[in-house]
């Protein structure tokens, strides 16, 4: 699986994102944010950090880069993108993902772990996740509160499009259970052709166990199946 990994000014979860390819044998590469083109690859990824200081919105100014037009067209094309944090937040800019990503309710910025529960395992990036499994993931943000319409959070509760969803430690999605007010305690979401994918706990932050956790793995290691199965047919 050969990945590239977008990096952009403030980035800073790249390198996290680069040694997790590694973990599951995927071989990374990365990519700089004024590139034009992606190169031959199979998926790519777009890392958290601070891109552009944040400025005007997270994520906004990132998606006027010139890697991003290669990045939408790869995605038009059905290769899998995958978007952490900052990356959530472009994918959602870049109007890749519905909705947007506001302020935290408390106007914070929140570290921390936080309990998660699996949605949706039929996915790409879900499929080694068994139903509703309960993970644990840091999250690492100010601007992580997932808002839509009415009619977009109906349509993606209807299509399972909702991935992860934010949980208490006795694993019920309760208003107690949300870090950041995030609409449906909603924690990441699909497109509706199901090769994009943003969320905003950090899954490369959660493969090892001298991190605390090893939930993430099984997110790279769908993707790394998915892939390597692609290419035998």
């Amino acid at each position: 699986m050969k990945v590239a990994i977008i990096t952009f000014p403030g980035s800073n979860c790249d390198y996290d994102l680069y040694k997790c390819v590694q973990l599951v044998g995927g071989d990374p590469e990365f990519r700089w944010h004024r590139d034009s083109s992606l190169g031959k690859v199979d998926a790519v990824m777009l890392p958290g950090g601070f891109s552009y200081g944040d400025y005007l919105r997270a994520g906004a100014i990132a998606t006027m880069s010139p890697i991003m037009e290669a990045v939408k067209e790869f995605a038009g094309h059905g290769g899998p993108v995958l978007g952490i944090c900052n990356g959530f937040q472009m994918l959602c800019e870049a109007n890749l993902l519905p909705g947007a990503l506001l302020r935290n309710n408390s106007l914070l910025f929140c570290s921390k772990e936080v309990a998660l529960s699996v949605e949706n395992n039929s996915t790409i990036f879900t499929e080694l996740y068994k139903p509703e499994r309960k993970l644990r993931m840091p999250i690492a943000h100010a601007e992580g509160n997932y808002y839509a319409n009415e009619e977009t959070l109906a349509q993606l509760e209807e299509e399972g499009r909702v991935m992860f969803r934010y949980i208490d430690p006795q694993g019920k999605s309760t208003d107690g259970s949300n870090p950041n007010g995030s609409a449906n305690n909603i924690a990441g979401i699909i497109n509706t052709r199901g090769n994009v994918m943003g969320m905003m706990p950090h899954p490369e932050r959660a493969v090892e166990n001298i991190l605390g956790s090893v939930d993430g793995l099984d997110l790279f290691k769908s993707l790394l199946n998915h892939i390597s199965a692609s290419k035998k047919v």
